[in-house]
């Protein structure tokens, strides 16, 4: 995902398709920080990391901030999994996203989910990118 920001550059990294709800590369890959914070920082390690998930979709910035966010997380994520294989889920009542099974999901289930979200949001961002270069 980084790399395909970096290739975009700033411009076309924040720019949307001219398709229905499509969204930016940009915002794909800061929704998928806010995945990752959400389900394992959250629900899994208990942080209690703010989210604002329909802000992710209409986020700009620069990419080099993004990727700053992505080797963040990127960095934070081993600890919350080890969390999750030791104790399982610290924190149940967290809010934050359109999923309700955060109230009885185990932690496979959660660790699972992020890695579905992101391999199908890497997709979004291979098609997108290929949408804007065609334009």
């Amino acid at each position: 995902m980084t790399e395909i920001l970096k290739g975009l550059g700033d411009e076309l990294a924040n720019t949307r398709p001219d398709l229905p709800g499509a969204n930016s590369p940009y915002a794909i890959v800061f929704h998928c920080v806010g995945v990752i914070e959400h389900w394992a920082g959250s629900v899994i390690a208990g942080l209690k990391i703010p989210r604002d998930r329909a802000a992710e979709f209409t986020a700009t910035g620069r990419v080099d901030d993004l990727i700053t966010r992505v080797d963040d997380v990127r960095a934070r994520l081993p600890e919350w999994v080890d969390v999750a294989l030791r104790e399982g889920i610290r924190d149940r009542t967290v809010t934050g996203s359109t999923r309700s099974e955060v109230a009885t999901a185990t932690p496979e289930w959660v660790l699972t989910h992020v890695v579905r979200e992101l391999a199908q949001h890497l997709g979004q961002l291979e098609l997108t990118r290929d949408v804007l270069r065609q334009a």
